[in-house]
């Protein structure tokens, strides 16, 4: 049986109402209040979380308001998903769920969840067995395997399909005893995980945060910032930007899940009609409906494209498709507040695990996406 540490413990107390929410918050508060540079960690656990919050000078300049971006990218494992694989993990620890060390691991990701887990897996002493789609960047598998996962790509397939990636990781899972399904699209440990994200941008904003903004695979990491913002601040606006090909931003602002792409003859590329990894998805999760979302934008992928290249340019942050995604939707969001205004997204991961399609120029040229933007003007945001 595992032992909680205060972040596990804070996100049970604050689900409930009351006085005990409030105590354990201003626990959680005075827990956070130091850096983490100025500790010794114990661990590759210890490094993640408390990620800083940076100020994108150029998105701020042209749009008047303070555009701020969660590093994710910094965390050990390189994005945002460390914190799921993290909290997992310890769910899966204190529930006697999996054996540790010694036992085994699966989860069906596009990659980023895969070498977080794979790497928390070296950590625990336990075996790891990702399943990815064979169109996904090669480098997360080759990041994979030098982790010491075992990597079976598979071809991309509707979800209702039993060879979809993660049909095919719940089997390997079922096929052994004491093996754990991480299954990140219907666990709430990754709402949970995001919680804590939504406490870290509260206290680094000082609660001066008017408005978050980020796209959705899993949902885990809107539900839960959108949960603990919300709970502070219930006129926090919060945003979904959606990929082009994905349903979701019509599932916000129609009630249905439904996008044009997804017509029949029409469909390019699975899971979604889009370029872009790791955002996007044409079902509901069970972690996507614990969000609280006030409004939805949508992204093209030419737009993430420009964005992605604008950010290189103007600010030296060199980022993945879902981060660009994020910034574009962090610019929309901007213009519909109004200059004045502090808007926060997440800036899930870096660009070296997407140098093979995203950030590829023979690759984005065969897609007719070759980014044309040049200088400061955003103009390439529709």
């Amino acid at each position: 049986m595992g032992v909680l540490d205060p972040l596990t413990l804070t996100v049970a107390a604050v689900a409930c109402c009351g006085a005990l929410a409030v105590a354990v918050q201003a626990l959680w508060e005075s827990k956070q209040s130091h850096r983490r540079s100025n500790d010794i960690v114990d661990g590759v656990e210890g490094l993640i979380g408390n990620t800083p919050l940076v100020r994108i000078r150029s998105l701020s300049s042209q749009t008047g308001s303070e555009i701020l971006g969660k590093a994710e990218f910094l965390q050990p494992g390189g994005s945002v998903k460390d914190r799921v694989a993290l909290q997992a993990f310890r769910q899966a620890i204190k529930l006697g769920t999996l054996a540790v060390p010694g036992g085994l691991i699966t989860e069906g990701t596009a990659g980023s969840t895969g070498v977080s887990l794979a790497m928390l897996s070296a950590a625990y002493g336990c075996r790891c067995h990702i399943v990815m789609p064979d169109d996904a960047a090669a480098e997360k598998s080759q990041m994979l395997e030098a982790l010491g996962a075992k990597v079976q790509r598979v071809r991309p397939v509707s979800i209702a399909h039993p060879d979809h990636f993660v049909n095919v990781a719940r089997r390997a899972a079922e096929a052994e005893a004491g093996a754990l399904f991480v299954d990140q699209f219907e666990n709430p440990a990754n709402a949970e995980a995001h919680e804590v994200t939504g406490h870290e941008i509260w206290e680094q904003t000082r609660g001066r945060v008017d408005g978050f903004v980020c796209g959705a695979g899993t949902g885990g990491t809107i539900a839960g910032v959108s949960r603990a913002l919300k709970r502070r601040r219930k006129d926090v606006q919060i945003a979904l930007v959606d990929p082009q090909g994905s349903g979701l931003y019509n599932k916000v602002t129609k009630g249905v899940m439904y996008t044009s792409q997804e017509a029949e003859g029409l469909r390019l590329r699975n899971p979604c009609d889009t370029i872009t990894e790791g955002v996007g998805i044409n079902r509901m999760t069970a972690n996507f409906g614990q969000a609280s979302i006030d409004c939805a934008f949508r992204c093209t992928d030419q737009e993430a494209v420009e964005m992605a290249a604008y950010l290189v340019r103007n600010d030296g942050l060199f980022l993945g498709s879902s981060a660009a995604v994020n910034c574009v939707g962090a610019v929309k969001l901007a213009r519909q507040l109004g200059p004045g205004h502090t808007i926060v997204t997440i800036l899930c991961d870096g660009g070296q695990r997407h140098l093979s399609r995203f950030h590829n120029v023979e690759y984005l040229q065969r897609m007719g996406l070759t980014p044309q933007a040049r200088g400061r003007e955003l103009a390439f945001v529709g």
